[in-house]
């Protein structure tokens, strides 16, 4: 009698179990499952995230100044030090929230929030504002920013340089002399770095290449493109087991060995690419990367970066899915990203700054990767 209440009861657990997930998959207002069974974003959910980064996108304070104070001189406000990147805490969380709202521009026209978007976009785009980010990052220290900021600014070039769209190609024109900087400071930067940055967090080589990789490809900028390409093959060619073990470590956003991988499938050939990653992350390592990271305080500024992990993980499986021939191990990380954006996009939310100021636009950026 005991065994078959036990087993009752576990019974019960398991459908409850079933049922709450299934639950959360068919009731969650910021995803849909199209017919040919991808995720995808619902315009509700592009709303919502929009409306995040339109909250703090000239929100000057609170502000996190990442900056070297030469003289009394330098303390000015961030509207003064960055023009047009002064929000949402500091500046690459503002830089990917001016990424995040083009894109959303770019893949939902009707958004009820676009007059509002172009309107925000057209006052921080400016000339002369981007010629004020110019001259602060040209005084600064050579390591400003770098890669993490750098690699957001070639996205945002990037999404601007592809919108055919009459105000982003103005605004586009208006940040290419940032832009070129950046090209210049990737240019000089990587020849003189001899070792990889593999840490989770901001400094993680293998993902500051990866968006300038894209830059490179859209904009035709063969000679970025190509000592990026050249510097990962140094870094990361002859890389095998890689510790996901170690993984997550406890304010990771980025997976280490994911980014890389990431990375190596944009600039390895498919063949290469195959006997690389079977290397790189054998079958037993890449298990320990597949089962999202759990988040314990939403409130806390470093734990919650785990919310990022979880999203940074989805793009980065999305990505080397497609690069595996094996349809059985394609599937598998495939189900793995899904199952981190379903468990991760309903936290993106506006209850706490420490999140909400950035966790958009990782979550719109894991959306978009699955295509």
């Amino acid at each position: 009698m005991k065994n078959q209440i036990q087993f009752l009861l576990i019974g019960l657990l398991i459908c409850w179990s079933s049922s709450n997930i299934f639950s959360q998959k068919m009731n969650n207002p910021f995803l849909q499952t199209t017919e040919s069974g991808q995720l995808k974003m619902t315009q509700k959910g592009a709303s919502h995230f929009a409306g995040l980064a339109l909250s703090c996108l000239q929100k000057e304070y609170p502000n996190k100044l990442n900056q070297v104070l030469k003289d009394g001189n330098d303390l000015k406000r961030p509207t003064e030090l960055h023009p047009a990147f002064y929000g949402c805490f500091d500046w690459h969380s503002s830089v990917h929230g001016h990424w995040m709202l083009v894109k959303l521009l770019k893949d939902f026209p009707s958004l009820p929030e676009s007059k509002m978007i172009r309107k925000k976009l057209g006052e921080n785009l400016t000339a002369e504002n981007i010629k004020g980010e110019v001259d602060y990052m040209i005084t600064e220290s050579k390591s400003w920013e770098r890669m993490y900021g750098w690699s957001w600014m070639m996205k945002l070039a990037e999404e601007l340089h592809t919108f055919k769209d009459d105000e982003a190609q103005k605004w586009s024109k208006n940040l290419q002399p940032l832009t070129d900087l950046m090209i210049e400071r990737y240019m000089s930067f990587l020849p003189i770095q001899t070792y990889p940055v593999r840490t989770g967090v901001h400094p993680n080589t293998a993902f500051g290449m990866s968006f300038a990789w894209d830059y490179a490809n859209s904009a035709g900028h063969s000679k970025l493109k190509n000592l990026i390409e050249q510097r990962a093959r140094v870094y990361y060619f002859l890389d095998c087991n890689c510790p996901a073990e170690f993984e997550p470590s406890g304010e990771d956003f980025l997976s280490g060995c994911l980014e890389e991988a990431n990375l190596m499938r944009r600039v390895l050939s498919s063949a290469e690419f195959e006997k690389w990653f079977k290397k790189f992350l054998p079958k037993k390592k890449l298990k320990t990367l597949l089962t999202p990271a759990d988040v314990s305080d939403r409130s806390d500024p470093k734990i919650v970066h785990l919310d990022g992990l979880n999203l940074s993980r989805a793009w980065s499986m999305y990505g080397i899915s497609k690069n595996i021939k094996s349809k059985k191990k394609r599937r598998l990380m495939f189900e793995a990203a899904e199952k981190h954006l379903r468990v991760t996009v309903p936290n993106v939310v506006s209850e706490h700054y420490e999140g909400s100021h950035w966790l958009a636009s990782f979550a719109v950026f894991a959306l978009s990767s699955n295509k």
